[in-house]
């Protein structure tokens, strides 16, 4: 059964070596995530040419994303690494702190004194300890902690109800979109972004450096759910970061936020990525929790395009046992799948383009017969991103001679790549080798009815306005 949502997998010391990374995409892995918050440039260029291998070897795409660390809204280090905090006592935040002690820490985040006032909550190492402002005195927020426990070096923090002012693109970031540039990434995730303008700051800073990548919003700011409709109108997509969303708006508002985010990103055309301790219990055990299942599924009905694993696979002790029971979770939430309600959409959607109004009529068009799949022959892979926003439980196939979209199409949900030369300008001819390719592979059988999707004008970008269907193995007789 071919799976719908696609997994993606974060690299780390515990799956960067090609064994590991030839069996991760062998249980299911369609796109790698390389965090820039860890490693050197040279690391990830590495992991990069590893995995494109690895895609080559297996002759599918694997998807790269660079996840940019963002700013470091942290607190400093301690001189014996961590200490305990009692609830009642009295704490420092201190700006110009070298080493921090039992009473006072400082802070990678200098800015902290200027975004707090008395009776704000700070909420340090996602939450677990909470400390309320008293006052701030210069470089030094002076707090007593309501929340203690254990902190260690570097633990970020947040303010309640957001409002922190730290850039989303820092000099570190700006940076490290140069070597996303050159490790030819299919996607950018942004951390932190806040509006519009630091979308469209990371996108400029992008095609500055030769990049092509789509751009995906970190959605973990109480700003970001604020202005969530213009960050996905300047965004490819969103990811749903529920780590620090949650600490900043609250454990308990996280799951509607959710369900609010991919439906809002699915009728404007954008993708998702729904992630953060989606599998957490298998970084030390070999199977998940009830709750795991129940979390990944419910993002899978949600709508989402990819289920995202972070520290499972990156440094866990089962990263292929991870991914493999995410695919099975994703397999079996797609069976229960309601393909009736979705479809509405095809009837409630204004579409105002020609390209897009085929797409919408190949959907309508396999509800009504008994399609077994659409074909899009597509340059930039639009048609295809169309499609898969209705989820109509048929199969698109995107065929594309471009190797970046190629590569690009393996995050969209019911979208399976197929690489397809168009080098020949004849159209009849190109749709009989796109049904004769389709048979070989096995995606379809003779009598299978396929719905093609093409342009008049073969290579032309936006140019779908064709809609064919044909019994499969017609081409074949008729050589």
């Amino acid at each position: 059964m071919l799976r719908s949502t696609k997994i993606v997998s974060t690299l780390g010391p515990a799956s960067s070596d090609a064994a590991t990374l030839e069996r991760l995409v062998a249980a299911g892995v369609n796109m790698v995530r390389l965090n820039f918050s860890h490693g050197t440039a040279q690391d990830h260029l590495d992991r990069a040419a590893l995995v494109r291998e690895q895609a080559k070897k297996v002759g599918r795409p694997i998807a790269i994303m660079v996840d940019l660390q963002g700013p470091k809204i942290r607190v400093g280090k301690f001189k014996k690494n961590k200490i305990e905090l009692a609830k009642g006592q009295k704490f420092i935040l201190d700006a110009a702190c070298e080493l921090g002690d039992q009473t006072t820490v400082g802070l990678d985040y200098k800015e902290l004194p200027n975004d707090v006032e008395a009776g704000n909550i700070l909420l340090l190492d996602e939450g677990k300890i909470q400390l309320q402002v008293d006052a701030v005195e210069g470089q030094k927020v002076n707090t007593t902690v309501l929340i203690g426990g254990a902190l260690s070096n570097n633990k970020g923090i947040n303010r309640q109800g957001g409002g922190l002012t730290a850039p989303a693109l820092t000099a570190k970031d700006m940076e490290d979109i140069k070597v996303a540039a050159k490790l030819h990434a299919d996607y950018v995730a942004v951390s932190f972004p806040k509006s519009a303008a630091d979308m469209y700051m990371a996108r400029t800073l992008l095609r500055a450096a030769g990049s092509k990548a789509l751009l995906i919003a970190k959605i973990e700011r109480t700003e970001a759910i604020t202005n969530l409709t213009e960050i996905l109108e300047a965004s490819d997509g969103i990811m749903v970061a529920r780590g620090d969303l949650a600490v900043e708006v609250g454990d308990a508002a996280v799951p509607a936020l959710q369900k609010r985010m991919i439906k809002a990103a699915r009728r404007m055309n954008k993708l998702t990525i729904t992630a953060t301790q989606m599998m957490e219990s298998m970084i030390s055990s070999p199977v998940p929790t009830r709750a795991e299942v129940s979390d990944v599924a419910n993002a899978v009905l949600d709508g989402t395009d990819a289920v995202m694993l972070s520290a499972e696979t990156a440094s866990g002790q089962y990263p292929v046992e991870t991914v493999e029971a995410m695919a099975r979770i994703c397999l079996e939430a797609e069976k229960s799948q309601d393909y009736k309600v979705s479809s509405e959409a095809l009837l409630e959607g204004e579409y105002t383009r020609v390209d897009q109004t085929i797409s919408m009529a190949a959907l309508f068009a396999s509800n009504h017969l008994n399609v077994k799949v659409i074909a899009a022959l597509t340059q930039s892979g639009s048609s295809a991103l169309w499609m898969s926003r209705v989820i109509a439980g048929v199969p698109i196939y995107a065929l594309t001679p471009e190797a970046e979209t190629y590569s690009r199409l393996s995050l969209f949900r019911d979208v399976e790549p197929v690489m397809l030369s168009h080098d020949n300008t004849d159209r009849e001819s190109l749709l009989v080798r796109a049904e004769l390719e389709m048979l070989r592979r096995g995606i379809v059988q003779p009598g299978d009815l396929i719905a093609f999707t093409f342009g008049d004008v073969v290579g032309m970008l936006g140019g779908t306005n064709c809609l064919k269907i044909v019994k499969a193995g017609d081409a074949q007789k008729s050589r």
